[in-house]
């Protein structure tokens, strides 16, 4: 195995404790705006805009039906509404509304904080390195799982 290859592999260990972690503090931010860390994750894909549930489904990589189920909750917490889709008549748009946004940007802008203390003692150029290597290594372990 080469050296590189192991420098990847290390990178890799350090992802699961990096997930887990990270999971913890944004899951005790979250609770008081009763948003679960896979509707944040809904929440986040229709910033920029209004999305198909299969659409948000496939860029999460998650069965649709669950995407739906989450999206339904944050419907009843008033975080999105369900609009008529012009493309395609049963595949209506979820888009995020005004509390919806106002919601996901107090919880984003709260990570922010929380990330602002490390991120000022790191090299930015370190930090764009690490953002190439991490996506590299999910672009590449997709690859593979999928054949």
């Amino acid at each position: 195995m080469s050296t590189s290859a192991e420098g990847l592999y290390e990178v890799l260990r350090h992802v699961r404790p990096l997930h887990q972690w990270s999971a913890k503090v944004v899951a005790d931010a979250l609770a008081e705006h009763e948003v679960s860390m896979p509707m944040r994750a809904v929440l986040e894909q229709l910033v920029d805009g209004p999305r198909t549930v299969p659409q948000v489904a496939r860029s999460l990589w998650l069965p649709r039906q669950v995407v739906q189920r989450l999206a339904d909750a944050a419907a009843r917490l008033g975080y999105l509404r369900f609009v008529d889709n012009p493309a395609h008549r049963r595949s209506r748009l979820a888009g995020l509304t005004p509390d919806g946004r106002r919601v996901f940007g107090e919880i984003h802008e709260r990570e922010l904080r929380q990330l602002r203390e490390l991120a000022d003692r790191l090299d930015p150029g370190d930090i764009a390195a690490a953002v190439r290597v991490i996506s590299a290594l999910t672009d590449h372990t997709r690859k593979v799982a999928q054949g």
